[in-house]
This record gives C-alpha cells, structure tokens and sequence, in this order.
C-alpha cells in the first residue's frame, strides 16, 4: 500500500439459488485467487450466499439458518488474512428479514450493513420479505458474539492512512439521497456497493453514469459488484456488471454476461488530495454519528496494474483530443477577444520565430480577430533574426504571417544587440547567459515599442511548461500584454497545431504548419551551425514529456517525488530507462522552485486545464519556498 495504492476486486462468482454450501464454495474459491492477486478490498454481489432470486424461500427457516452456517465458514476461511471481505445474505434479526452485507476480515465478522431502501416495484419485490435497515447503530448476536449492525459503519484500515470503507445495497444507490454520500461526508474514500441488477436495454450505460457521478461527486472510489450467471432467469437476467471507478473515471469494467472478477488500483492518497482541494466537501454540521471499526492491514507495496497516460494533458482517444483541442484554442481566443473589446486596442503584436509556441500564438490571435470582426491585417507578426536565426525557421515564420493574411514586420536587431553588448562589456564570443538573454530582451523591448506605436497588444508566446521549468527570459519573453499559450502545456501545444492543421483548409498553411512541427525545439539564442539549429531545448533541460508528466503530477495529484518517479518508470517503461528518469526528475523540482519568482509575477493569460501556474489562481506559491524537503527525497530515489 505504499503511495497510497490499494488493490480492489469485484467478484461475481457463479452460483445456485437456494445452495448456500455450493456458493460459499464458490466464494472461497473466488476469494482465495483475489487474495494471490493481492486484493486488499475483495466485495461480492448482494445476497449472493443465497441467490437474490429466491423469492418466498427467503421465508424459509432452513435456508436462512443455511446461509449463517456458511457465513461462518466463509469467515474463518478468512483467517490469516487482512483482506477485507463484503458478502451479502439474508439476516433475521428481531423477527425481521434483513438484506444485508457482512464484513470479514481475519477469521471475524466485524459488522453488519442492511440495505436501506427496499424496492417494491416493476420486477423488485424485496418489501414482501425484507425491512429497511435503520442509521441508529444495533447489536446483533451471530456465532455467540454480538456483532454491530446498522447502515452507520465505516471501517477505517490501520495499515495504511486514508483508507476508510463505506458500504451500501444496490437500490441504495439509485435513490436520492443514498446512504453513500452520508458515508463519504464522515470520511469513506471507497464506497463499496453489493448489488444484483438485472440486464434491460440500455441500463448498463445509466449504471456507469451511475457510479461515474458517486465517485466524482463524493471524491471516492467506487466498487460495484453486481449478480450474474446462476441467478434465475424465471423473469430476469442478471449480467455481471462490475465496475470499479475513482474520482469520475472507470479504471476496470467487467464484459457482461460472464461471472469474472475485475481488479484496480484505488489511489487513496490522491483521492484525500482532491478533498483537500475541495474546502466544500465537508461543511460543519453534514457528519452523523458513525461506528468506525478498524481493520488491521498489514504495510506492503502493491503490485500495480494500473496504467498511466504518459501524456496526460493529452487524450488518448483521438476523438476526444480534437474535441479537447477545438475547446482550447476557443478558450484562448475568446480570453483575447474580451481583452480587446476591454481596451480598444487596434493591433496585436506577436514576436513570430518559425517555433511552435509564437505558431500557436498566431493562430490563436487570427481567430480572435475573426471573431471580433477585426481585419487580420492588424495583426502585426513581427520577425526578429539575430546571431541564432535558421533559414528554415526565418522562412516559416514569413510564410505563417503570409498565408494567415497577416501584416509582417521584420526588424533585424543584430546591430542594435551588438551595440548593447559593447555598452554593457560583453564579449561577444562569450555564449554566456548574457548573450542569450541580452537577444531576449531586445526582442521584447522592440515588439513593446511597435505596440505602443501602433495602439496595440503585444501576445505573449510563452507556454506552461517553460513557466514550469523557468526557461524564460525575465522580462524578456517572459512579459506581454496577454499570454495567451500561457494554461497550455508543450505536450499539447503540438497537438493543437496539428488539430489546425489538419482542419484549416488550406493545404499552404497546412504544409507550413507541418514543417513547423517537424522542427526541433529551441530559442535559437546560439549561432547555428552550417545553417542547422545547435541550440536544442530538450538537450539542455530534458524531455518536455518527462516534465509535463511530472507537472501534472506534482500539481494536479500532490503526489511527492518518490509516487512520481515510481509511475513515471510505469508510464515510460520502454522509452526512457530508470537512470534517465531519475536525471531530469531532479531537474524538474530543482528549476520548478528556484523559478517561481518568474511566475510570481505573470502576465494575465487563460486558464484552459485543470493544471495552471498563475499567482492569481492554481499555483499561490512563495517566491523562495525551500525545496529541500522534495530534494532530499529524490536524494533517496
């Protein structure tokens, strides 16, 4: 359970309706190969010791006596383990029938969970043998011990901090007010869900929606086990739908139609970050009072299945990239829109290099101007070349302001730079930061200027990730007027200049846009050599996919340096060896804190994501933080 992960099963084995010795067999089967598997949280379907469909046999003396007889023994067959175990069956107590889920856990019973809502309707007929369960915590006797029963429960692991488990029953969770939100509220991060639902047209995709929205709503994980083959299918059929779902997303489903069991990794300690996140989760006054019974799990590391997007800013799915694509680039042009309805400006002003950061920038602002209802001919795309200028690049960037219908500028500011540095007593065959910096700035200073001629706004280029890493110029390329790449990750901002490149049109601009994406990275701050770029971004900070992995996780999940390097070795496996992570991880945390004080003080610019670095909204860190605690633990790696 190290980093929080804990494996989860979802078992749905295959039973006989009125045989609880037969299906308490299959139960121990099914469980011991959870257990091999490593699950620590193993959940069966509701009332799955008897078969939900027994209809008036549930009155049966013999077969209620039947099923406790085989839930001691599916107890103590739990003995030596610190799984915890959910299993539902019928409970007579008081002269009452209840549908209830037992707890196991090491050779004990430790509680019992009644359903609350009892469904009397369309093919349910559960109110003519069962009561509802009640919040107020009971006693009942079981095995010559007195048990606690009641739907206020939790069960809280030893072993491993954040791990709290709640459980409900199936039409429980279909209701408006289930017993789960209640349970996440006085602390569950997983809700466990013992159900038997039948198999209609289209009720599969209402059940996902179902369990996608608890876990999202509760930040919780959720496991839903649902009956399969074996029920009877006198009127229905029930199809074996397990899921397991954390924070809005299904990590494992089950195909219907086969009794089987699904496995996934609950990140418990990111689901406790989302709720430190979240200040309204809990307000004062939404606890009732709880039973939390501890469970001893014993500390190891989970062997883990799970998979990690190594590109997580970026979908998978290409449906769902170019739909994510066409919502950015509107966020991005519709943050500069308003700006320019604000201000009154006339122009916009961008610092065009041939890269894919000022490209994005110019597409973003052509579209803004649409929108407006703006000439593209007020777009100012200015070029620049200094010591470190490409043809390849200088001949892009011309042709991107040409094809976009743009008004192209091109102030050449070799000698004004040399200039500077003879001022200053710079070197000029001293390639120091000086010389790379002193470019910067004077390509800032020129498009400021332009701006202030010409009532209008310079757009800043600068994407998230540089921000991250600080691989900016302090009041160089580091300010503008509106940053308009500024919420945008490099990983992704190839992707939206692929989208528009694909979509655009135009098989000019597309042509010149593909070549833009072919080109390496870099500032071209460095005299190229024979004409070719020597000044390569990746070379010097590391692999822009390795730091946007890092960034999201660091930022979005909180997760500390150890979790990230452990998935990272995950998601690159393959690609990038242990070494090579281990290199640029340390780079990461070292420039994402020794740079803050450029974020400190950002241009305004749009949020797009969920992961931002502006002082004003995701990112309110202090300029000198110490990152010695994050260093000390990479030290350990």
């Amino acid at each position: 359970m190290r980093h929080g992960f804990v494996k989860v099963a979802a078992v749905t084995p295959k039973i006989r309706v009125a045989d609880p010795e037969y299906n308490a067999g299959q139960i121990i089967e099914r469980m011991e190969e959870a257990l091999e598997q490593g699950a620590k949280l193993i959940v069966f379907p509701e009332l799955c010791l008897t078969g939900y469909t027994c209809n008036d046999l549930f009155l049966q003396e013999l077969l209620l006596h039947g099923a406790k007889e085989q839930l001691k023994r599916i107890a103590d067959s739990t003995k030596g383990n610190d799984a915890l175990v959910f299993v539902g069956l019928p409970l007579e107590k008081d002269h009452k029938l209840y549908n209830v889920a037992a707890a196991l856990q090491d050779g004990e019973v430790l509680a019992f969970i009644p359903k609350t809502y009892i469904p009397n309707y369309a093919e349910f007929y559960e109110a003519r043998y069962f009561s509802p369960g009640k919040r107020e915590l009971e006693q009942v006797w079981f095995d010559g011990e007195e048990v606690p029963f009641g739907t206020n429960i939790l069960f809280e692991a030893d072993g491993m901090e954040g791990l709290t488990v709640g459980c409900e029953i199936c039409e429980d969770f279909w209701t408006p007010n289930p017993p789960s939100t209640a349970h996440a509220l006085a602390g569950a991060t997983v809700i466990v869900n013992l159900s038997a639902s039948n198999e209609t047209i289209g009720k599969d995709k209402y059940r996902d929606m179902l369990v996608t929205a608890a876990s999202a709503r509760l930040l919780c994980a959720y496991v839903y086990t649902s009956a399969g083959e074996g029920e009877s299918s006198q009127d229905l059929v029930f199809g074996a739908h397990n899921i397991i779902a954390e924070n809005g997303t299904i990590l494992k489903e089950a195909k219907r139609f086969v009794s089987d069991t699904v496995y996934a990794d609950i990140d418990v300690h990111r689901l406790q970050m989302e709720r430190r996140r979240m200040t309204t989760f809990c307000q004062p006054g939404d606890e009732d009072f709880y039973l939390v019974i501890p469970f001893e799990l014993q500390q190891e590391e989970t062997r883990l299945e799970r998979t990690f997007n190594p590109m997580p800013f970026v979908p998978s799915d290409l449906t769902e990239r170019n739909r994510r694509c066409e919502e950015i680039l509107s966020i991005q042009a519709y943050g500069l829109k308003k700006r320019y309805e604000h201000t009154g400006s006339r122009t916009a002003v961008i610092g065009i290099s041939g890269g894919l950061d000022s490209t994005l920038a110019l597409l973003v602002t052509a579209k803004a101007f649409d929108l407006i209802g703006k000439d593209r001919k007020d777009i100012l795309s200015v070029t620049m070349p200094c010591f470190g200028t490409t043809g390849r690049t200088y001949a892009n960037a011309c042709k991107l302001a040409e094809t976009l219908g743009m008004t192209l500028m091109e102030v050449d500011i070799k000698e004004s730079v040399t200039r500077h540095f003879q001022d200053i007593g710079q070197d000029m065959e001293n390639h120091d930061v000086t010389y790379e910096n002193g470019q910067a700035r004077e390509r800032t200073q020129v498009i400021m200027d332009i701006a202030n001629k010409e009532a209008g706004l310079v757009i800043g280029t600068g994407d998230m990730s540089e921000l991250a890493l600080g691989w900016a110029t302090y009041n160089g390329d580091h300010m503008s007027m509106y940053g308009v790449n500024v919420g945008v990750p490099k990983t992704l901002v190839r992707h939206l200049v692929r989208y528009y490149a694909d979509t655009c049109g135009s098989e000019e601009l597309k042509s010149v846009l593909l070549d833009v994406l072919d080109t390496p990275v870099s500032p071209e701050l460095l005299p190229p050599v024979d004409g070719v770029i020597s000044q390569k971004t990746e070379d010097l900070v590391g692999p822009y996919e390795l730091h946007d992995f890092f960034l999201y996780y660091m930022l979005r999940c909180g997760f500390e340096p150890s979790k990230v390097f452990r998935i990272a070795k995950e998601a690159f496996a393959g690609q990038y060896d242990e070494e090579t992570i281990r290199k640029w991880i340390r780079v990461f945390y070292r420039r994402f804190f020794a740079q803050q004080f450029k974020r400190s003080c950002l241009p305004d610019g749009p949020k797009v994501g969920s992961v931002a670095v502006s002082p004003r909204g995701d990112l309110r860190m202090p300029s000198d933080a110490s990152a010695a605690l994050w260093m000390a633990e990479i030290d350990r790696l």
